[in-house]
């Protein structure tokens, strides 16, 4: 030990050998930091990265012997050769390879081990392979013992700097390494050149000039750090890549691509946070489940492109209302959720009301206005929910609840609906059974001239017989079925049975068929009703179709497209409700209807209000004004049908006249034009309301 130190600071020129320690340690920090980079890569890109922690190993070793022998003083002339030099170099790069291939496979338990030790074997043969190349003018003498004792420090070190790096990952760790490889060079490179004894010969040439060869140090130091610096630069490039992949991954996992909001993923954990905030800073939250209405049908009748952007539309709106008091979500398809905090119910309730104002506006797309509407279920936290999963389950079932009701799409969890929904999944599962089991029936309600009592023709009623319940309003099952997509196929049974019955008619009556708006946009309906009229032998003049202003608005290019085709086979169209919706002028206008039918709130206050009279008057006048006949619903007292009758209306349909009935009962009414009697009601029969013409908009389906 005392003959290395004295080799040390006897035979060297410490600043110049000081150059030679720093290279080493920032050789060894580099290829500590390649090598755990190369560790974590797969396939060409480990590789690679394997290759360069080579270089920067061999450069860190090579670097630091060379310039420790231009700090070394022999006191005599040297000189390099070229070739073993450089080989070297080689030699130490492609060992240090095989090496860490060998450590990195970890095939065997000791594989690190067995690699350190492989590259502690290349630095010794790189530095005895330099020291052949170093030429001197003397005898050169070797003293076994130490050049042992160097190889096997260069191994033992290198094997322990692995081993360290490999098993552990943390940064002490890598300090570690660091400075055992640091300590396999150094202790390798010093005590091999305690091993050698120069003697002097006689020489004329002289010695090399010191600066020249000091200068020389400093260009492989430089070179070296040059090296280390485009190593490290690499890594850190690579890093910040890897940085950004995996943030842009984090975004793809928990970013909906579509509309930038959060995904099912996303929206999790920001309503984990959310709920942690909230018990932290003691406020309340409110979830707010949205699911569009209608965007099935949207997607089916403008394709996916379309359906997208109404998407993203939705999505800057909500965005739009939320502002910086809560978060958006998309959770999938047309489903929303809203994350918002709230002080107290009024607050919440008027920003929910505001929101489904928002999402029932109009769309403009391509020139096409698309109304969609959503279903709004809202729940509070710690009100009705005390984790995240009961707060997203009770805001789910509120949305579901709203589902049905057409007139008011936003509901407020309660405790009860949870019975009320899985009675409603019992019935949707039973609505699925009973065209098969014979539970549906159409019905048949009379449609009568005012001024005359002919008979007109009949409108078409759906009736279910559930075989536990009794008769289920139309009110109840309808909206379910628009709901669950059973409108289609229960809409086409309706047409066929309808179309089939009204063929053997003793009477060549017209039949009208209420269209079901989700079956409006959704089915190819001319292509449908024609295979019908051909399958049954109804003449297409004797159908009527019956459809709303919703209907049309939701789509109103499309809409008068299919009207058109559908006026083409020969079908008259109805505008049913008139007078509910949007009242568009601009409808009438685009297209011929055969008809408009007066909705059947009108007739409940006709004899009392002055203003539903006053409507009355003015819906007649603007159908005589273009000859478009007017038929009055839900007609049920003789004071009724006189005002009707007095304001110049063709056709009325009601109780007054008849109740739906499986068969049809053909007798003219006769002259309806006699002395009114006040509240004189056709006698009722004790069958529930629901099923009665003033239900007919909600109670009728259709092709």
């Amino acid at each position: 030990m005392n003959a290395v130190v004295s080799c040390i600071t006897d035979s060297h020129i410490l600043w110049v050998l000081a150059i030679a320690v720093i290279v080493c340690v920032a050789g060894t920090w580099t290829t500590l930091v390649l090598l755990s980079q190369s560790d974590r890569e797969n396939g060409s890109q480990r590789l690679g990265w394997y290759f360069l922690t080579s270089v920067a190993a061999g450069a860190s070793s090579w670097c630091t012997h060379f310039i420790a022998m231009i700090a070394y003083t022999p006191n005599v002339p040297v000189s390099f050769d070229p070739i073993l030099t450089a080989v070297s170099l080689l030699i130490v790069i492609a060992g240090t390879n095989v090496g860490l291939l060998i450590a990195t496979s970890r095939a065997i338990p000791c594989t690190a081990t067995l690699g350190g030790g492989i590259i502690g074997a290349s630095i010794a043969a790189m530095h005895y392979t330099g020291m052949a190349g170093y030429h001197v003018v003397g005898i050169v003498e070797w003293n076994q013992s130490y050049v042992i004792a160097s190889v096997i420090l260069g191994v033992v070190f290198s094997a322990a700097a692995l081993e360290v790096a490999l098993r552990h990952e943390s940064g002490s760790s890598r300090q570690l390494a660091s400075a055992l490889l640091l300590t396999a060079i150094l202790s390798l490179h010093f005590t091999g050149m305690t091993a050698i004894r120069i003697t002097p010969m006689a020489f004329t040439e002289e010695i090399s000039d010191p600066a020249a060869v000091q200068a020389l140090a400093f260009a492989v130091a430089t070179v070296a750090l040059i090296v280390f610096g485009t190593g490290l630069t690499s890594h850190r490039i690579d890093a910040r890549a890897h940085s950004e992949s995996r943030r842009q991954l984090h975004k793809l996992a928990h970013c909906d691509t579509l509309t930038g909001l959060p995904n099912r993923a996303g929206f999790k954990d920001c309503l984990d946070h959310s709920l942690t905030l909230a018990d932290e800073e003691r406020r309340k939250i409110a979830l707010i489940s949205i699911d569009l209405d209608g965007f099935k049908e949207i997607n089916d009748a403008h394709g996916h492109r379309f359906g997208d952007e109404v998407l993203r539309v939705v999505a800057r709106r909500i965005e739009t209302s939320l502002g910086s008091d809560g978060q958006a979500a998309r959770l999938g398809g047309d489903e929303f959720a809203v994350i918002r905090y709230f002080d107290d119910r009024a607050e919440l309730g008027d920003y929910v009301q505001r929101l489904g104002d928002l999402l029932a506006a109009p769309i403009q797309i391509n020139g096409s206005d698309i109304a969609t509407g959503a279903s709004l279920g809202i729940c509070t936290y710690p009100d009705h929910a005390d984790c995240n999963e009961s707060l997203v389950n009770n805001a789910d079932l509120a949305m579901q609840c709203a589902k049905p009701d057409t007139a008011e799409k936003i509901s407020f969890y309660n405790p009860s609906m949870g019975e009320t929904h899985r009675s409603r999944r019992v019935l949707v599962t039973d609505l699925r059974r009973a065209i098969a089991n014979n539970e549906l029936k159409v019905h048949y309600q009379v449609q009568a001239s005012i001024t005359t009592g002919e008979i007109r023709g009949f409108e078409a009623l759906l009736r279910w017989n559930h075989p536990l319940y009794g008769n289920i309003p139309p009110s109840t099952f309808i909206p379910m079925a628009e709901e669950t997509g059973l409108i289609l196929p229960i809409g086409e049974w309706v047409l066929r049975q309808a179309c089939a019955d009204a063929a053997r008619w003793p009477l060549p009556c017209k039949l009208a068929v209420n269209l079901s708006q989700v079956q409006f946009t959704h089915a190819d309906l001319p292509k449908l009703v024609h295979e019908i009229l051909w399958e049954t032998g109804l003449p297409a003049h004797r159908l009527e179709l019956e459809l709303t202003e919703t209907a049309i608005m939701q789509d109103r290019g499309r809409a008068l497209h299919t009207l058109r085709r559908i006026r083409n086979i020969g079908v008259s169209i109805a505008l049913d409700d008139f007078g509910t919706g949007y009242s568009s002028l601009e409808i009438l206008s685009a297209f011929p209807f055969d008809k408009i039918k007066l909705d059947c709130s009108f007739m409940a206050n006709i004899e009392t209000s002055r203003q539903s009279k006053a409507i009355l008057r003015a819906i007649l006048a603007l159908g005589h004004g273009i000859d478009i006949p007017v038929l009055a619903e839900g007609v049920e007292t003789r004071s009724q049908l006189a005002i009707l009758q007095a304001e110049g209306c063709d056709e009325a349909q009601g109780y007054l006249f008849a109740r739906p009935a499986a068969t049809p009962v053909f007798e003219s009414f006769g002259d309806l034009t006699g002395p009114a009697q006040d509240n004189e009601n056709v006698p009722m029969d004790p069958s529930p309301p629901d099923s009665g013409a003033h239900q007919k908009r909600r109670t009728s389906t259709g092709a």
